[in-house]
């Protein structure tokens, strides 16, 4: 505690005097996590729980210099740092160079949060960390590093790339124990000094933060090729956002689309186009941290992606930290077997087909039942950079296509279908579910794929399931005289129901309330 104390004074003495002295002065002085200086405008301190806007002191140029004098030098990512501490100095430029703006994020170093995965740690396996920014991911990356060196022996090297993990200077931060530190001169070398610090340092554990581009993904596929454990964090939030990134995607193997067979893709009740892993993940492990005192652990990461490619919903690991400061397991992980495709099941059980299409159906609540799968939605007139960032948004289980004959979806430009109805159709080839939106709109688009989701669209295999549900009950109506309720559905079921009972000359009407508001089709003359 009181080292740390000595390096946030460090810190706060690289501050204009006026802004130090309020810090001081408060009594969340312990709790301070940043301070941001912006040229012309009133400075900014910001504690873990609250910020504190100085309208009395608006930041001038003396100041901003007062603080680069201060700091380390700049690097290429234009962040500096004040020797052996673990506080970063990030600054904003204006077109010139020079310097308008600066985020003084203070840095500690916090044992003792590893309890929570030790067991994890000491497995041996290459882990991820992912989660937002800010939920203590480098501080355990700093914390492995210094267990794995320390308590079990181990050649631990770090590659630093704007020293968050090590600290600033050439001499590491204690906090790391007796891990090596590479510092790494440009950012967009990072993958260079990832490799060259296993063909020159023999390390038995690497540890990188923050892996975010194609040329580091491979990177770490190569060191863990060559046997070397991986510590290491990446740009995401979840493993679902891995796999729809294809920039990291390769982290947890790699997704591509392949070809099956007539007979297995019968046996597994998909399309022949399914979307398989490519390799081998290179992490064995991926932590999700949700919160400080949160997190979700998918103990296998290869079963686990490839449960997901093949349609099913696996459950990680969640570990709490209770009130008395130890943690447990609240949900344990679970990957379930490849499902039995759905049209087999149909057949086995010979049960009305309305729970199947209640699955595929809009929710009566407004909310999209998961996905059993990856969709692959083909964007059609509108635009792709608004429907990548509705998937992001919604984390919906959801890929886009670039090719219209292997997509399981398609969200299109109502006026463009209008005007080209014929080439979609020639190039498709086929029929698949469709939403038509008016504009191309962020929230028009979102609907859509909210629908998608529910399955609201024009979805060949439901019209199929629909009808045949329908003209069984046409045939007990006619038969026995007698009214005929159907299974619960969704307002787009209940009007194909209505439909198809009108063309069969047969009166019907919508009874109930949602969620178990139903079509009861009536015989004559009722």
């Amino acid at each position: 505690m009181e080292r740390t104390n000595e390096e946030l004074l460090e810190l706060l003495n690289a501050l204009p005097p006026v802004v130090r002295d309020r810090i001081i002065q408060s009594p969340d002085c312990d709790r301070l996590i940043e301070v941001v200086l912006d040229y012309g405008r009133p400075a900014e301190i910001r504690y873990t729980d609250r910020f504190e806007r100085l309208d009395d002191y608006v930041v001038s140029e003396d100041d901003i210099r007062f603080v680069t004098e201060r700091v380390g030098e700049f690097g290429g990512d234009n962040r500096a740092g004040i020797e052996r501490t673990l506080h970063r100095i990030s600054a904003i430029r204006n077109r010139t160079g020079r310097v308008v703006g600066l985020t003084c994020r203070v840095g500690r170093a916090i044992q003792g949060t590893l309890d929570m995965i030790h067991d994890i740690v000491e497995t041996n396996k290459s882990i991820l960390f992912l989660g937002k920014p800010g939920v203590g991911k480098t501080t355990k990356l700093r914390e492995v590093a210094r267990t794995l060196a320390d308590d079990f022996k181990k050649r631990v090297v770090i590659v630093d790339t704007s020293n968050e993990i090590a600290g600033d200077g050439d001499i590491p931060h204690p906090a790391i124990g007796s891990a090596r530190r590479m510092q790494v001169s440009d950012p967009s070398a990072q993958h260079q000094v990832m490799i060259e610090a296993v063909e020159n340092h023999m390390p038995e554990v690497v540890v990188i933060d923050e892996i975010g581009t194609e040329m580091e993904a491979y990177a770490a596929r190569t060191i863990a090729e060559r046997g070397v454990q991986l510590v290491g964090t990446a740009h995401g939030r979840t493993l679902e956002n891995l796999m729809l990134n294809p920039t990291l995607s390769d982290l947890i193997g790699g997704i591509q689309t392949v070809t099956l067979s007539d007979e297995e893709a019968k046996r597994r009740g998909t399309q022949k186009s399914v979307l398989e892993r490519k390799a081998p993940p290179t992490f064995d492990v991926i932590v999700e941290l949700i919160d400080y005192d949160k997190l979700a652990v998918h103990h296998d990461v290869q079963r686990t992606v490839d449960a997901i490619l093949r349609g099913m919903q696996p459950q990680p690991e969640i570990r709490v930290r209770t009130q008395t400061g130890e943690f447990e397991v609240v949900a344990k992980s679970r990957v379930p077997e490849p499902m039995e495709p759905v049209r087999r099941q149909v057949e086995k059980t010979r049960e009305p087909l309305a729970p199947v299409i209640a699955q595929r159906q809009t929710q009566t609540n407004g909310e999209a039942k998961p996905l059993t799968r990856v969709m692959r939605v083909y964007p059609y007139g509108i635009a792709r950079t608004r429907l990548e960032r509705a998937i992001r948004e919604k984390k919906a289980p959801v890929v886009i296509s670039n090719d219209l004959s292997d997509a399981d979806a398609v969200i299109a430009m109502r006026s463009s279908l209008q005007k080209k109805p014929a080439k979609l159709r020639e190039r498709l080839g086929r029929s698949i579910p469709t939403i038509a939106i008016k504009s191309n709109t962020l929230a028009q688009i979102a609907t859509a794929l909210d629908d998608l989701l529910k399955g609201g669209a024009n979805d060949p295999e439901v019209e199929e399931m629909t009808r045949e549900e329908v003209l069984e009950a046409i045939e007990f109506v006619r038969a026995k005289g007698k009214a005929y309720e159907l299974q619960p559905a969704g307002p787009t079921i209940r009007k194909m129901q209505h439909q198809i009972a009108e063309s069969h000359r047969l009166r019907s009407e919508a009874v109930g309330r949602d969620p178990n508001r139903r079509v009861r089709i009536l015989p004559v003359g009722a």
